[in-house]
């Protein structure tokens, strides 16, 4: 299994933050299922004021390039994330429209 931890930055204003937390206490079983078929195990979103971090467990096989042929050729992914990309605001020094970007693990600590 891999294990990634990813940052996103939402808008930094109430209505935006509260309607993506909103958005994501009921998502629709399309989004759920292309995110299996992906190869995600298991995906928690924690939430710091405006700032998004997501823990992605996934697959041996699994690759971000893999999803995101994926994500593209679905009509209801690429609606979901239009619709979430309104929340959504970039972070510091990361290219228009990049929204998630990917943690570099520096320390690990197993018993």
């Amino acid at each position: 299994m891999q294990a990634f931890l990813l940052i996103c930055d939402l808008k930094d204003e109430p209505e935006a933050i509260q309607a993506y937390v909103e958005c994501h206490k009921t998502v629709a079983p399309e989004i759920l299922e292309s995110i299996r078929v992906a190869g995600v195990i298991r995906m928690s979103i924690y939430r710091w004021r405006n700032r998004l971090s997501m823990i992605l467990e996934a697959e041996d096989d699994f690759s971000f390039e893999k999803k995101a042929k994926l994500d593209n050729a679905n009509p209801k992914v690429q609606e979901w994330e239009a619709f979430l990309g309104q929340f959504k605001t970039n972070l510091p020094g990361t290219p228009a429209n990049w929204r998630w970007a990917l943690c570099e693990k520096i320390f690990e600590f197993k018993v």
